[in-house]
């Protein structure tokens, strides 16, 4: 009774779930253009996930695992869009698939494939860490979405995601559910999970005495893979922004629907990965352009974003390629000898930033 009063009292108030406010990009959030001048180590059509195996970088590419050096041909290709990767340390590589598997190629159970958990189908795989070679921790985004249809499951505010660990060969354990899109995993001190949660625009920590809380909150944007950082402290790449417009939308539930019964996709009112492409993309109000030129600082579908987040979870610095940019759509990072590796998806290219030398801290 209590929830349902206070529900109704924010629809009033447009104020908790029903604010369309937005936190502002500010101390160590401030903009920059240092991804949108970072060094291209690799163009890669829509790269996804970055991680290591062995001596080897490796990438997803739509269907495709490369080595980020470009030797031989694919690693593997699959029947379908790679949507997570994780490796472990025997070698073993676990790759989830747009179609609902997750399959497991090297190591000790080559070979070994997943398309349910429990009662859940592999709907939505969107990330997946190895707690150890035999344990594999999964995050389903959605029950009814697929990955390739994330915009619809933000538009619809889906919460039908889950955490599961499951025991290669045993039974599954369902850490968590009714999440708004798990979308990354972070294997923290003592059996701790932080679990970035997309459509809340926050991070997540799952005890192993199943208490959960949320550990970093309101995020200017929708929040993806997370990576450990040398020294403490983590690494979040931030996908996509979020605008008022956006959110006002997210509440007017007929004119939501309207739009995606009638407009094609790419042209709703909603946030996207790449750069303005299209004459006919919503403006998302405010001018864009001034003299001709896009304004760095107008409002925006579309931006790379990577934050270095400390041992409390609290932004320290951050990276940017804004408006005006094109290496948008930042979904993963790993360190490697040289400096920070993301993957901007949006941007079709695999580049390395090296944080002493940049950033806002």
């Amino acid at each position: 009774m209590i929830a349902a009063l206070s529900r109704w009292v924010d629809r009033v108030r447009g104020s908790g779930a029903f604010a369309v406010t937005t936190p502002p990009m500010d101390g160590a959030l401030q903009p920059n253009q240092a991804i949108e001048s970072a060094e291209l180590v690799r163009d890669l059509t829509a790269p996804d996930n970055l991680v290591r195996l062995s001596d080897d970088v490796l990438a997803s590419s739509d269907a495709d695992v490369v080595r980020l050096d470009g030797r031989g041909g694919p690693l593997h290709s699959f029947d379908a869009n790679v949507s997570a990767l994780a490796t472990a340390l025997d070698g073993s590589l676990a790759a989830g698939l747009e179609n609902g598997r997750i399959l497991l190629k090297g190591g000790r159970y080559d070979g070994f494939s997943l398309d349910a958990l429990g009662s859940h189908p592999l709907v939505c795989p969107t990330a997946l860490a190895f707690e150890n070679p035999d344990t594999l921790i999964v995050c389903l985004g959605s029950r009814r979405n697929g990955p390739h249809s994330w915009k619809r499951d933000l538009m619809q505010r889906g919460s039908s995601g889950s955490v599961w660990r499951v025991p290669l060969g045993g039974s599954p354990v369902c850490l968590a559910e009714g999440l708004a899109y798990p979308n990354g995993i972070l294997l923290s001190e003592n059996g701790r999970l932080i679990v970035s949660e997309s459509w809340r625009s926050r991070l997540l920590s799952i005890e192993p005495s199943g208490r959960i809380e949320a550990v970093l909150s309101d995020i200017p944007g929708y929040p993806a893979r997370l990576m450990p950082r040398t020294g403490g402290g983590s690494w979040l790449t931030v996908f996509a922004p979020r605008s008022q417009l956006v959110e006002f939308v997210l509440i007017e539930r007929d004119f939501c629907e309207e739009m995606m019964r009638d407009v094609p996709e790419e042209f709703w009112i909603a946030p996207s990965l790449t750069a303005p492409q299209s004459f006919l993309e919503p403006l998302q109000g405010g001018s864009l352009k001034q003299l001709g030129m896009l304004k760095p600082w107008a409002p925006t579908r579309s931006f790379g974003l990577v934050l270095a987040l400390d041992e409390h979870f609290r932004p320290m610095a951050s990276w940017h390629s804004r408006a005006d940019g094109t290496r948008h759509g930042i979904t993963s990072c790993m360190e490697d000898g040289a400096g920070l590796l993301i993957a901007s998806k949006g941007g079709n290219a695999v580049l390395r930033l090296f944080p002493d030398d940049g950033g806002r801290s």
